[in-house]
């Protein structure tokens, strides 16, 4: 290693308990400042909320009606932090900071025992500034949750495997991947890592005299049903007492439609086979990208060195394979690929360091930094000055833009201070302190001045001076943020059905009492209602909403095919002030 291939401050070199410490401050950092935003936090949230108002937590719900589409874990753990706190718009994202800051723990503690503690922070620094870690960590979504899992049954796998045998750790890992499939569907991931175990790990674990292969190892698919059990049993058994439609249909869709049924026939998000890698990772995992680029060469002199690093490269591969097959793909699905992977790249780093070959690599990462500071730069200060440059639908954000302008531009020229204060030291902390920054000044400033704009709050204020406290409201083209902000009761016709059976379902319901009145967006062609009658309240998710009273309904309208109607009765009203 050269003298300018090493950090010149030893300093620099920071202790795990710092870095884990700035960690934390940054994942909880804006926590309770802005509210669930489009298109699943408000979903989770409501579901969240509704279990523990009802006391029904076995059935998630939204507006009153099953949602079938995911797993219970996440909503009961935002319900869990929700009783604890009493606070929904601080609930709503601790799960996910929590399990990042697990996440980043995991990588750190396997990554020591495995190749020491240079390692596991260079490994710790990388997931750190690769940006979808953060995106998902500070986000209410399930990805950063079901990674937490998967990459805890890969910890447990590799306890066992490589550092064993340990058949605790073993089971252990199959009831993280049971927590991974109760969370989102795809947390047996882990199990993928057998393979390459099977390949290239022999009988007996190093360095002890006992078998990590054997006849024990049926335990762990024990394990994994036992875990499951816990959750399908009593589903399975409420959905049979019950005789209710709504139910099974439920239990139907949860347990076939939603997982093999979505994997092998999607129907959204359909893109190229090659898409993972040719989209999704060189626009999140860019700086991971440049790193493992740069130094491809010595990457496959890693990989047919270094045993563990195979084994861990092999799976991550087969992740990206496993989602790439299926037609419909979206960006998030790679990111429980994300911590094995960065482990392989911290002992990328620390070989190339250990050879003297890090200088084309470092240059590069500090180049990407750059570009990022002036593109933070450039875009606050086009937004503050010139905001008509940046396209047609700047009237859209017209007010948020001024707001937003400053802290952007900050945040760029913090990023070039820092990179030009940094330009000599340790690249991968430079580019860590770097995204620490960048994270920390959009959770505080940039995103609560966004809040308003991705929120109907304005909306459901302006429908209460509207429309009479007695008069019953009801929604069409359902969107789970309007039961949040609502301070009445609100009915729906089934997020499920189509917009046209919504609609003939609303009618009838309006036929029963002429003084009920429709929420409804601009955008909607409606067969039963006469659309130049609405009354427009004001602007959410870039579309007008108003209202449809008796007056616009048309003489005639087509029956439902089946007869839906749910009303959600809110017992808080100030659930996100």
């Amino acid at each position: 290693m050269t003298q300018a291939d090493r950090p010149t401050d030893g300093g620099w070199a920071w202790p795990v308990a710092f870095i884990l410490l700035a960690a934390l401050v940054v994942l909880a950092a804006g926590i309770g400042l802005r509210s669930p935003w489009p298109a699943d936090e408000p979903r989770f949230a409501q579901i969240a909320r509704e279990m523990v108002e009802s006391g029904q937590w076995l059935f998630p719900m939204r507006g009153g009606e099953p949602y079938p589409d995911k797993p219970p874990v996440f909503m009961w753990l935002v319900a869990l932090f929700y009783l604890a706190t009493g606070q929904l718009k601080v609930a709503f994202l601790l799960p996910s900071a929590l399990a990042g800051l697990g996440t980043l723990w995991l990588v750190h503690d396997i990554g020591r025992r495995l190749w020491g503690r240079d390692v596991a922070r260079y490994a710790l620094l990388i997931l750190l500034f690769t940006p979808q870690f953060f995106m998902q960590a500070k986000s209410a979504q399930l990805d950063a949750l079901v990674t937490f899992w998967i990459t805890l049954g890969c910890y447990g796998l590799l306890r066992h495997f490589l550092l064993g045998p340990s058949w605790a750790w073993y089971c252990g890992a199959f009831a993280a991947m049971a927590l991974g499939i109760m969370t989102k569907g795809v947390g047996f991931l882990p199990a993928l890592m057998l393979i390459p175990f099977a390949l290239w790990t022999p009988r007996s674990g190093p360095g002890t005299s006992g078998k990590v292969w054997g006849a024990r190892s049926w335990l762990g698919l024990l394990v994994l049903l036992g875990t499951l059990a816990l959750w399908l049993g009593p589903m399975l058994w409420t959905v049979a007492a019950s005789g209710s439609d709504a139910l099974r249909a439920y239990r139907d869709n949860i347990l076939f439609h939603q997982t093999a049924g979505r994997y092998a026939n999607p129907w959204g998000h359909i893109n190229a086979w090659h898409y993972l890698f040719t989209v999704a990772i060189p626009s999140v995992w860019l700086p991971l990208l440049v790193l493992m680029l740069t130094q491809w060469r010595r990457l496959g002199r890693l990989l047919r060195e270094d045993r563990t690093a195979r084994v861990l490269f092999a799976w991550a591969l087969m992740v990206l394979v496993f989602f790439s097959l299926s037609r419909g793909k979206r960006v998030v699905y790679i990111l429980p690929a994300l911590p094995m992977l960065c482990l392989v790249a911290g002992a990328l780093w620390q070989r190339a360091l250990d050879e003297g070959g890090t200088r084309a690599s470092a240059l590069a990462l500090r180049g990407v930094v750059v570009l990022l500071g002036l593109g933070l730069a450039g875009l606050g200060a086009v937004a503050w000055l010139h905001p008509a440059l940046l396209g047609p639908k700047v009237d859209d954000y017209g007010d948020v833009l001024a707001e937003i302008a400053l802290p952007v531009l900050g945040m760029g020229v913090g990023v070039l201070a820092l990179a030009a204060a940094t330009w000599r030291r340790d690249a991968l902390a430079s580019l860590a302190a770097v995204s620490l920054l960048c994270w920390f000044a959009l959770s505080c400033w940039v995103w609560p001045a966004m809040d308003a704009h991705r929120t109907p709050k304005a909306v459901m204020l302006e429908l209460e001076r509207a429309v009479d406290a007695r008069h019953e409201v009801g929604l069409l083209q359902f969107k789970e943020q309007f039961l949040l902000f609502s301070r009445r009761p609100l009915t729906h016709f089934s997020v499920l059905a189509p917009v046209a059976e919504q609609e003939r379902n609303a009618w009838r319901w309006m036929q029963e009492d002429p003084s009920r009145v429709l929420l409804v967006p601009d955008s909607l062609d409606l067969a039963c209602f006469d659309m130049h009658r609405l009354r427009v309240l004001g602007k959410a998710h870039r579309q007008d909403w108003g209202l449809l009273d008796a007056g616009a309904m048309k003489p005639r309208c087509e029956p439902p095919l089946k007869a839906l109607r749910y009303t959600w009765r809110p017992q808080r009203l100030d659930i996100l002030d």
